[in-house]
């Protein structure tokens, strides 16, 4: 079996589909992209793809090597992003070749069903404790949100007290037995961190995510001692070697390795192999399209040490087109008593509607991310 072409679809809202042909008639999708960076991701999969037309789509730890480590420069969001969606096609093509769900070649299922959480809240969070008991009575089990919107090294005190406020509304509207993930998004600083950490933790949040931008990982240690609160991070880390430090630094409770960006479904199944022998858990990062999420269930299904699934039904970035509308049969990602089951279908186990996915990328997309600065103009973490 041999690569014959491949083609790209930019869709509303933010994605980038990558769709891999062989001349056995058998194709695989992936999803490359860098949410903001589609049409640079879209140029490094073209450049990639020159060296895999011809190939064997099967021989993926291969390919995997030579795309990572052929080039000389390695690691970093655009060229790990555009390996990962093509891995996820490479693999989605074996699974229909061999017909198997990707995990079955894994090493098989470990479980039927993983639990999963939702967003709520949006950028600047606000409504959260309404919006989390709609969440609640549609049958989820957990959620996420941002915990707070800009913040300066050194800030209010009043800010403080409207992210504990926001979460201690959450509390009282769901109960004590509803996960409440509370996403820092790298826009706090040390200082105001620890500060957070410890007033939130009343409320029992069910972890703490990036409480500070992962090049600062000296701090999550300093973070970490003043909470007993799971502490997570991960999204913008890149292969194993990027996960290598902090988990022997001890410093993380969840790992977060996304399937678009850290290297694909082989590489999050060796980062969380890594992450089992340091007692760490595995949330898979996920607020992108199907086929992300698609390969994201492939390594939850068989790996042992992941807990609980993101997906972006609904997410405030989701405006136009949602998560199961490119999907044939979006039934396969039904949640049911805030879990999804374990995907049975062949490769990644769904089916693309690809005359949908056409029609989509005529329109395209541009989405960014927003620019934020502080009252005196200095640039902000968003």
């Amino acid at each position: 079996m041999k690569i014959t072409n491949f083609k790209l679809y930019q869709v509303p809202p933010r994605w980038l589909f990558l769709k891999i042909e062989t001349d056995e008639g058998i194709s695989g999708w992936g999803e490359p992209v860098v949410e903001g960076r589609a049409h640079t991701v879209a140029a490094c999969v073209e450049e990639l793809m020159e060296y895999l037309v011809g190939q064997d789509p099967r021989n993926i730890e291969d390919h995997f090597q030579v795309l990572y480590r052929g080039g000389f420069y390695r690691g970093g969001p655009i060229l790990m992003s555009a390996i990962s969606g093509i891995e996820q096609a490479l693999w989605d093509i074996k699974g229909k070749f061999y017909d198997m769900p990707v995990h079955e070649m894994l090493g098989g299922a470990v479980r039927n069903e993983i639990q999963v959480y939702s967003w709520i809240g949006g950028d600047r969070p606000q409504d959260v404790g309404a919006a989390a008991k709609e969440k609640a009575e549609a049958g989820f089990t957990a959620i996420k949100m941002n915990g707070t919107e800009e913040m300066n090294y050194i800030d209010s005190y009043s800010k403080v007290d409207a992210a504990v406020n926001r979460v201690a509304a959450i509390r009282e509207a769901v109960g004590n037995d509803f996960g409440i993930g509370i996403d820092f998004h790298g826009r706090v600083h040390k200082a105001m961190a620890k500060i957070l950490v410890k007033e939130l933790e009343p409320y029992r949040p069910m972890f703490i995510e990036e409480p500070v931008l992962v090049e600062n990982l000296e701090a999550f240690k300093e973070i970490a001692s003043h909470t007993t609160t799971p502490i997570a991070t991960g999204e913008r880390n890149y292969t194993r070697w990027g996960f290598k430090q902090m988990l022997m630094d001890g410093v993380v409770d969840i790992i977060q390795p996304d399937l678009s960006h850290t290297g694909g479904i082989l590489e999050a199944k060796k980062i969380a192999a890594m992450a089992e022998t340091f007692d760490v858990a595995v949330a898979p990062h996920a607020p992108l399209g199907p086929i992300n999420l698609a390969a994201s269930l492939q390594v939850d299904a068989c790996t042992p040490n992941c807990i609980i699934q993101e997906q972006s039904l609904g997410i405030h970035y989701n405006k136009g087109s949602d998560l199961l509308d490119y999907l044939v049969d979006p039934t396969v990602f039904e949640y049911q008593d805030g879990s999804v089951k374990m995907p049975k279908g062949a490769g990644l186990g769904i089916e693309i509607n690809e005359e949908r996915v056409q029609q989509a990328s005529e329109e395209g997309h541009q989405w960014k991310n927003p620019i934020w600065r502080h009252k005196d103009g200095t640039f902000a973490e968003w």
